[in-house]
């Protein structure tokens, strides 16, 4: 199954990427299905952004709330890799949740799109989803 995702979002995320320098952006991807129909940024307030990130979590409890009112369901996350590399980090495995959501990496002028693998409760890795960018 490829994920969807617009141009106009694509070009979003990597210029909120670019905005973070050397430092990981993130956020929340909302959408049905396999498709992104929003991408909204929340504050990494990891203790050191520039190697990890953490979604701010008054913004994930407002949209939950917001998702179990009625609004548009959370797909997955997002965040950035400085380095370059759109692909799972090991402290990326380590952070994951195995609760099928989706992962949007951003490295360079490249996303990718991740599934993590899980064992049990335990995330093992990630695996490859298609990403298709429309529009």
């Amino acid at each position: 199954m490829a994920l969807h995702l617009s141009s106009n979002d694509q070009k979003q995320l990597l210029r909120w990427a670019a905005d973070a320098g050397q430092n990981e952006c993130c956020g929340i991807l909302r959408g049905r299905g396999s498709r992104v129909f929003a991408v909204e940024k929340t504050a990494n307030i990891a203790v050191d952004p520039s190697r990890n990130f953490e979604i701010d979590p008054a913004a994930l409890i407002a949209v939950y709330k917001d998702a179990r009112a009625g609004g548009m369901p959370i797909l997955g996350y997002f965040h950035s890799h400085p380095n370059g590399l759109a692909v799972p980090s090991v402290s990326d495995i380590a952070q994951a949740a195995p609760d099928g959501r989706i992962w949007l990496i951003i490295g360079g002028d490249a996303i990718t799109a991740w599934e993590p693998v899980a064992t049990g409760p335990q995330v093992t890795g990630f695996t490859s989803v298609p990403l298709v960018v429309e529009g």
